[in-house]
């Protein structure tokens, strides 16, 4: 008997978290414009990733790259320029779930910090409704360009780091 009591209360339970389910992927799919954001730094150190030395550079270009992923063609790109904290965003229309999208980086107007880190040269990004994110906002990680020359407080910073070079 008990178990016969229990048994519209499941089912209405089902339906619940069945309506709930479609009404989250309709909102996912529904979004169609996404904000990919990052930053660009200097490395003022050569250390390969971002440090309490680095300086972000504003005036930076990045590029946004979708290719496709069977064949490689480039189906959609964007530029963006980084603003005084060294931040980029780069609006991008639809979804592009069958490509493969990444943001490069382009050029540094910071003399002396124009190499490019090739390991830190580009981020790829998720740029889809069908992600599972709930916004349209889309993270990359950071990009870097090399200082020419280490500044001189390096040697000690990066000891810190327990990667540092003897002195």
């Amino acid at each position: 008997m008990a178990k016969l009591q229990l048994l519209p209360l499941l089912a209405a339970l089902c339906l619940t978290l069945a309506g709930a389910a479609l009404a989250a992927r309709r909102v996912d799919l529904a979004i169609s414009t996404f904000i990919v954001e990052g930053r660009v730094y200097c490395d003022t150190c050569r250390a390969g990733f971002e440090t309490s030395a680095s300086k972000y550079i504003q005036g930076a270009k990045v590029k946004l790259e979708c290719r496709h992923f069977d064949n490689g063609a480039v189906e959609h790109t964007s530029e963006g320029v980084t603003d005084a904290t060294g931040t980029y965003h780069i609006e991008v229309e639809h979804n592009h779930e069958e490509e493969i999208c990444e943001v490069v980086l382009v050029k540094s107007p910071l003399s002396g910090c124009t190499e490019v880190d090739s390991d830190r040269s580009r981020a790829r990004v998720l740029v889809t409704g069908r992600s599972g994110l709930a916004t349209d906002i889309r993270y990359a990680n950071s990009l870097g360009f090399l200082k020419s020359q280490p500044l001189p407080e390096c040697g000690l910073l990066l000891q810190q780091y327990a990667l540092g070079v003897d002195e």
